[in-house]
């Protein structure tokens, strides 16, 4: 089955979404781009514009977020573009949803972390997210789909993250790599080509639940870099700096195979190693 109205992107043209749409063209979905310049869900004026907009059998991507959330203000900004957006959502009712999150909203645990974990967030990125999540739960009992990205890499990243992202460009600017402490913090990273290509899926498959966007697999900071020393660099060096502060999620950060992998067997997230050669 696929999506036989419009396709309405709240918060277009941002690193995940901006590669959602190049593939969601390929298909006979029709788009209707919504960036932050067009329509501010910041403001109670949005409201209105969307339900203008916005038609019966409409699906909806909503990715638009201030992020990731640093203090307070961000947080309030993104849970008030949550009420705008739930206000036309009670009104419009579309045909399905999707809403892209975060892993940020799961506890830290030494288990391996599912669909199933507990939901108990620490940062303020993480309780926006599932609040957001509850938010739209409350006021939309159709087909409603929630994605959990991990750290997501690529080309295109504008976020310049600690990570992948950042070292790739450190070495093309033929400049040092600094990692915090010995860089032994286990993390799953997923590349952003499988991200997109997931969420795009179930946009046209108008597929329901929640989904952990994950390699199943981790990998150390310090191996990274590394690996991107050995592959594209050779000549940067890496610079151990001493860490300030406790470290993230006790360093350790690991999850399960997503369920996303269960309902399309012949799709699997691949590995930092599987994608090196794709900066």
């Amino acid at each position: 089955m696929t999506v036989k109205h419009r396709l309405v992107i709240l918060g277009s043209g941002g690193f995940i979404s901006g590669y959602v749409e190049k593939i969601i063209k390929k298909s006979n979905i029709k788009i209707l781009k919504l960036p932050r310049k067009k329509i501010d869900l910041k403001k109670e004026s949005s409201v209105k514009k969307l339900l203008k907009i916005i038609k019966k059998g409409d699906a909806i991507f909503f990715a638009a977020a201030e992020a990731p959330v640093k203090n307070e203000s961000m947080l309030l900004n993104n849970l008030l573009m949550a009420k705008h957006v739930c206000k036309v959502i009670k009104k419009k009712s579309p045909s399905f949803l999707l809403y892209l999150s975060s892993d940020a909203v799961y506890s830290d645990s030494k288990k391996k972390i599912d669909e199933t974990s507990l939901t108990v967030p620490e940062s303020l990125h993480g309780i926006m997210h599932l609040t957001r999540e509850i938010m739209l739960e409350n006021v939309f009992t159709k087909k409603l789909c929630i994605v959990r990205p991990t750290l997501v890499y690529g080309n295109g990243d504008p976020h310049n993250g600690y990570g992948p992202n950042r070292f790739i460009k450190l070495i093309k600017d033929k400049k040092d790599i600094e990692l915090f402490g010995k860089g032994e913090e286990l993390r799953d990273h997923v590349w952003i080509n499988d991200v997109s290509e997931a969420i795009s899926k179930l946009i046209i498959s108008r597929t329901s639940g929640k989904y952990n966007l994950v390699t199943g697999k981790v990998i150390s900071f310090n191996e990274i870099s590394r690996k991107l020393v050995k592959f594209y660099g050779k000549k940067n060096k890496i610079i151990y700096k001493k860490r300030v502060g406790a470290m993230p999620h006790n360093g350790y950060r690991a999850f399960k195979k997503s369920y996303l992998e269960k309902i399309y067997p012949k799709f699997k997230f691949r590995s930092f190693e599987d994608v090196i050669t794709n900066f």
